[in-house]
């Protein structure tokens, strides 16, 4: 079970911030099982130490901070990724209750996105906010309007808004502000100035801080506040996290076919360095391990390399390739002909159980990667098709985006197998599904033939799944606005909240979802060939090696389920 995660954020950390992040582990940390976490420190600073006493904690510092402040101004991608990971690690290790992730502190060089980047990696960790704004040379409507602009960065980010402490109150100034926050829909504490020492042999100052801090709260209404419903949101860096975590779990073989291209290789060592996946590269083992040290990859050794003239494998290939394909006469020349492709020989790893699913297309066409998919893994037995889905990873959700990669023009029957099979994708990826059947009209709002497919491929889903919420004719806007859903849908229970997004045609799904991923900045991760019997994923030929390390993880995740 996960536990209560709880964040501390300062537009000016260290002026009060430090005072109510000791106060809160000791409070936090009498009511449950406290660990505290430290998304971005400096191995230099002291507080850490601090609050790690504080919560009687003996781990090792590094093993409760996430990134330094370099790594985070540098690429704070990247470090709300290494952030995300190591907390997911510490949690792990520590089993706690309660987490008490304190933000990054001042520095001497100044970072206008510290604050954004804070708000960011709490909504990573699905964590709500408390949030310590000083009143230091503030008016109490400076102080107002100051908790007013970190909230807005706080809730644009994904997170919500907890509490709010008040920090370096002097005593005239309490009545004013306190009169200016009395209609605010959060608590709020006004803490006592005072100036708290970080350093972890200051037992005095801080056995004075914490007097303070008492005096100025109480221990109920900190608990409750803290306890409070985390924030229903699924940042990319989460659901890549989880993603990763979950492909580490199902312990799965991914056949990579392209084991001759650079991002390959540069996927395969960060998988393999992690132990995410086992991974089977065909290609020369020397060759490519001359690449990977032209490329300074350090752990392709981990992997198996599967040379595609080895008699030992390719002779029984020849002969199960035969037997799959006998009723289109194929000879053993020509299986040894169809297996000198990569895409084929990799496909056939999989046929023969030494892989669990295959990933390519990072040189190769969808063509290439699918059509053996077809002639030897074939579909499922329930499935009429095979589909392409994109999981759309939002700035706070991930949706499904279907098809944008195999059929041309589907008809009505199979537009609504595309929308079950999507649905089931949604959910092995643990997302609740509603289905949105797109057009270019709403409920019957407009007419023509394209509408009375989606109609009627809605009509077939209802009958086929009948406890699947789905929606359909519906137009985009109105499928993904509440508000546009009230004026076009009034009434709908799926419209406007649709996670599902089926596209009419391969041209209006392929457009759409790359229009979405450049306009939005939405990560695209797939597509997912739905409708196999065993996960074969294709890659863009512009992949990039994070796209390709999402594809082997989600591969692996999908292999579990197979």
């Amino acid at each position: 079970m996960s536990p209560v995660t709880i964040s501390i954020i300062s537009p000016e950390a260290g002026v009060g911030r430090n005072l109510v992040a000791y106060g809160l582990a000791t409070v936090l940390g009498k009511s449950a099982k406290l660990a505290l976490f430290r998304p971005v420190a400096c191995r230099k600073e002291t507080l850490t130490d601090t609050l790690l006493n504080a919560i009687d904690s003996s781990a090792e510092r590094s093993d409760y901070v996430g990134t330094c402040p370099c790594n985070a101004r540098e690429d704070g991608e990247q470090a709300r990724a290494d952030a995300l990971a190591a907390y997911s690690q510490m949690v792990a290790s520590q089993q706690p209750e309660m987490v008490l992730s304190v933000s990054s502190d001042k520095t001497a060089v100044a970072d206008p996105n510290r604050m954004t980047l804070d708000a960011q990696m709490a909504a990573d960790l699905r964590s709500p906010v408390f949030l310590a704004v000083c009143t230091i040379d503030r008016t109490a409507q400076q102080v107002v309007a100051s908790v007013d602009n970190c909230r807005r960065i706080i809730e644009q980010a994904g997170s919500k808004l907890a509490g709010v402490f008040i920090t370096g109150c002097e005593s005239e100034q309490k009545s004013d502000v306190q009169a200016a926050l009395s209609n605010y829909d959060k608590p709020f504490w006004l803490i006592d100035r005072f100036d708290f020492d970080p350093n972890p042999q200051a037992e005095s100052n801080h056995q004075q801080a914490l007097s303070v801090f008492q005096a100025c709260v109480s221990d109920e209404s900190i608990v409750a506040a803290a306890r409070e419903s985390a924030p229903q949101v699924t940042t990319p860096i989460a659901f890549q996290n989880d993603l990763l975590a979950r492909a580490k779990a199902a312990n799965k073989t991914i056949v990579l076919p392209e084991g001759q291209e650079d991002r390959i290789l540069k996927a395969a060592d960060y998988l393999l360095e992690r132990d995410i996946v086992k991974l089977i590269i065909v290609g020369d083992k020397d060759s490519i391990a001359s690449r990977a040290q032209e490329l300074e990859l350090n752990h392709l050794d981990k992997a198996t390399f599967q040379a595609m003239d080895d008699e030992s494998v390719l002779a029984p290939m020849v002969d199960k390739l035969c037997q799959l394909r006998a009723k289109k006469g194929m000879t053993l020349e020509q299986a040894r002909q169809q297996l000198a492709d990569p895409s084929y020989f990799g496909t056939m790893l999989v046929v023969q159980g030494l892989a669990d699913g295959l990933v390519s297309g990072s040189v190769n066409s969808t063509a290439n990667t699918v059509r053996p998919a077809l002639q030897v893994i074939k579909t499922k037995p329930d499935a009429s098709l095979v589909s392409g889905a994109f999981l759309m990873c939002f700035k706070d959700h991930v949706a499904i985006f279907a098809d944008c990669a195999i059929n041309l023009n589907p008809n009505a029957e199979q537009l609504a197998d595309i929308a079950i099979q999507s649905a089931q994708t949604a959910r092995s990826f643990g997302i609740d599904p509603k289905v949105g059947m797109l057009s270019y009209s709403t409920l019957g709002s407009g007419k023509g033939p394209d509408v009375d497919l989606v109609e009627e491929a809605t009509k077939i889903v209802h009958s086929k799944a009948p406890e699947l919420p789905v929606v359909g004719s519906i137009q985009f806007d109105a499928a993904w606005s509440p508000t546009v859903a009230q004026a076009k849908a009034k009434g709908n229970a799926v419209a406007g909240h649709v996670n599902v997004f089926v596209f009419p045609s391969l041209a209006a799904g392929n457009i759409g979802y790359k229009a979405v991923q450049r306009s939005s900045g939405a990560i695209a991760i797939g597509p997912i060939l739905q409708g196999l019997n065993k996960p074969v994923n294709d890659l863009s030929r512009g992949a990039l090696v994070q796209d390709i390390i999402n594809t082997v993880a989600l591969t692996a995740v999908e292999a579990q389920d197979k």
